[in-house]
């Protein structure tokens, strides 16, 4: 819960700063604060206990995310972060397929019944948007949508880099790697910034170490599948915030696109802990 929150507090002020700041800019900015953040914890605990034992699949994790990014980031300002955040639930559908082929896993009737449902899910949030619906075409949401199966792929590369990494060392060189990969872009697109604009990317610094942090305080103490049921109360943060912070009111299709994508997620997740739980046979 913790981690959906802080995580809707960084998207609402990345959007608010993407307003007026160019978005790769940003996108440079706010990993950029969140390796100052995390360097004071480097310098205690000392730089060796984060040197990688492969230092090329940091990179290649962080080249997916940044590509990622870049496509978020682009869509970032011009969609409504209920809309944001219901798009972002197709990642762990991403993540299912991503599994199968390139770990083997097994691919069950419930992981592909989940998919389905999930990607009916994202044609009820965009497809008003695409004039599916007789609402004229967004092409954001799309782009928006584009970014998800690079997030999957970072989030794999990720799993297999746990074989021999400690999260924290992970967690640190995405923040350097992501830094590394979008400064020639917001060198190209670099604008001055104002007292209040520098305090909020370091704000946003803060945000996201504290929702990494929430994120494997929570996985640490808990099974997988007993956390994803928190994943619904993301949807509703945005939805406030999107409300409070910039007047977005959620339409009908997206509240209920992102609950059938979020319950096909939560369904998948609970039935797998069940498996697990059991064991072989």
């Amino acid at each position: 819960m913790g981690a959906g929150l802080f995580f809707t507090l960084l998207n609402a002020l990345m959007r608010a700063l993407a307003q007026t700041v160019d978005p790769m800019q940003s996108q440079f900015l706010r990993y950029a604060m969140g390796l100052l953040i995390l360097l004071p914890v480097v310098l205690w605990r000392g730089p060796r206990h984060y040197l990688p034992k492969s230092i090329g699949g940091q990179f290649w994790r962080g080249g997916f995310h940044s590509a990622g990014l870049v496509l978020w980031f682009l869509a970032l300002p011009h969609i409504p972060l209920a809309d944001t955040t219901a798009i972002g639930f197709t990642t762990p559908l991403f993540i299912m397929m991503g599994a199968r082929l390139f770990f083997g896993e097994p691919m069950r009737w419930e992981r592909w019944l989940a998919t389905a449902m999930g990607f009916a899910g994202v044609l009820i949030v965009v497809g008003p948007r695409l004039g599916l619906g007789g609402r004229g075409g967004e092409l954001w949401h799309l782009v928006m949508l584009a970014s998800a199966p690079l997030f999957a792929g970072s989030f794999l590369l990720t799993k297999a880099l746990t074989r021999h990494e400690t999260a924290g060392v992970i967690l640190l060189w995405q923040s350097i790697t992501v830094t590394l990969f979008s400064l020639p872009l917001a060198l190209v697109f670099w604008g001055p910034l104002t007292a209040l604009q520098w305090v909020g990317f370091l704000l946003c610094g803060v945000l996201g170490s504290a929702g990494h942090y929430c994120v494997n305080r929570g996985l640490a103490a808990a099974d997988i599948s007993a956390t994803q049921s928190a994943k619904f109360l993301d949807l509703l943060w945005s939805a406030f915030f999107g409300f409070a912070f910039f007047g977005d009111i959620p339409t009908e299709t997206t509240l209920i696109g992102g609950s059938v994508i979020a319950a096909a997620t939560l369904w998948v997740a609970r039935r797998e802990g069940r498996r697990t739980a059991a064991g072989p046979g």
